[in-house]
């Protein structure tokens, strides 16, 4: 099997360039398709009969933002016109279903199945209603959020590009957005089905094509322990400023959660005791979703900080001064549920 580069180039440039309507004959061989190891439907989510899983990803706690709106284009990038993020056990699956059905046919039946799951719509889209023609490529399934599960390594080919090109020049896109807000908690599900026409991989062409985005509210582990005011204080003296991570937000929201307290409370406790010192507050975010919506979340994050010190602690508000930063400052990579976790914060920088 020939390996195809993996660039930002458009599907349709790589299928231009390679000549693989001419190739499609000669470099894969029909094989039956399994689930590859590890993955599961998620909890309440039947899959359409007959599909198999070709891509599979379990986050025990993120985020993902589902589309509420068309993919606007005015500014020469692909941004959501509306957009609801979530936070808790996500999964991003893709499914191969049966030759020969329709995406309408998939579609419907997703729906009637989320339907009695006790899932309400909450937006749909065909064609170019969704903004653009080819929306997995332009927007849910770029080069930097495809899975690469199959073929595993070690099976035959270059491992893991059936999964990755699996909506490369995909035709009759549709899309479903749903909400559950009843037992047994709140979940948001995004299902995207569009037909394969990516002539290299046999197992995939003429088959609609499922990507399936699944969240499920979930706690997230509380693992960082709250700086207190004295900690503070040493590591301001030492490196000018100082990550706290037991500030926390209601999700795709700037308000403060009540778990929070503790540590304003000490970041009030070392201004008190420090009364010449004037802070940045900064606000972090992780790189899941609209960098412009991060910067904005960020900024709001950081004023809410100083909201509450001013209001609640009377700490002057000339001595602090809010800003978001959102994604631009990592401590670590966001390819990770760790990693993500560590950028999710709010610092605190002597001025």
């Amino acid at each position: 099997m020939v390996e195809l580069r993996r660039t930002r180039q458009s599907s349709k440039g790589i299928v231009a360039a390679m000549a693989l309507s001419v190739l499609a004959a000669t470099l894969v061989a029909q094989t039956p398709l399994t689930d590859v190891p590890g993955s599961k439907d998620p909890a309440g989510v039947k899959r359409y009969e007959g599909s198999s899983i070709i891509g599979y990803k379990f986050e025990k706690f993120g985020e993902y933002g589902f589309l509420l709106g068309p993919i606007a284009t005015t500014t020469g990038k692909p941004v959501p016109t509306k957009i609801q993020r979530a936070q808790g056990q996500r999964t991003r699956l893709v499914y191969v279903a049966p030759e020969g059905r329709s995406t309408l046919e998939v579609l419907r039946n997703y729906e009637q199945e989320l339907t009695r799951s006790g899932f309400s719509v909450a937006y749909r889209c065909a064609a170019a209603d969704c903004g653009v023609s080819e929306l997995a490529d332009t927007y849910l399934y770029t080069i930097e959020s495809r899975l690469s599960n199959y073929p595993a390594p070690g099976s035959g080919g270059p491992p893991g590009q059936v999964t990755e090109y699996a909506f490369s020049s995909a035709k009759d896109q549709r899309l479903l957005v749903a909400k559950r807000t009843g037992a047994p908690g709140e979940a948001w599900a995004q299902v995207y089905v569009a037909t394969a026409t990516f002539g290299v991989f046999k197992e995939t062409l003429n088959h609609p094509i499922v990507l399936l985005d699944f969240v499920e509210a979930a706690g997230m582990e509380a693992k960082m322990v709250t700086v207190d005011a004295a900690s503070m204080a040493k590591d301001i003296a030492a490196a000018g400023h100082v990550a706290l991570y037991g500030i926390l937000f209601d999700t795709d929201k700037a308000d403060l959660k009540p778990e929070s307290a503790s540590t304003i409370a000490e970041i009030a406790k070392y201004l008190k005791a420090n009364p010449t010192v004037k802070l940045h507050v900064v606000g972090h975010t992780d790189n899941v979703g609209v960098h412009d919506y991060n910067m904005g979340l960020s900024s709001r994050r950081a004023a809410a900080v100083v909201a509450e010190l001013t209001t609640k602690h009377a700490i002057p508000a000339a001595r602090l001064r809010p800003a978001g930063v959102g994604p631009l400052a990592p401590v670590a990579p966001n390819d990770t549920d760790d990693g993500r976790a560590k950028n999710r914060r709010v610092e605190l920088v002597r001025q």
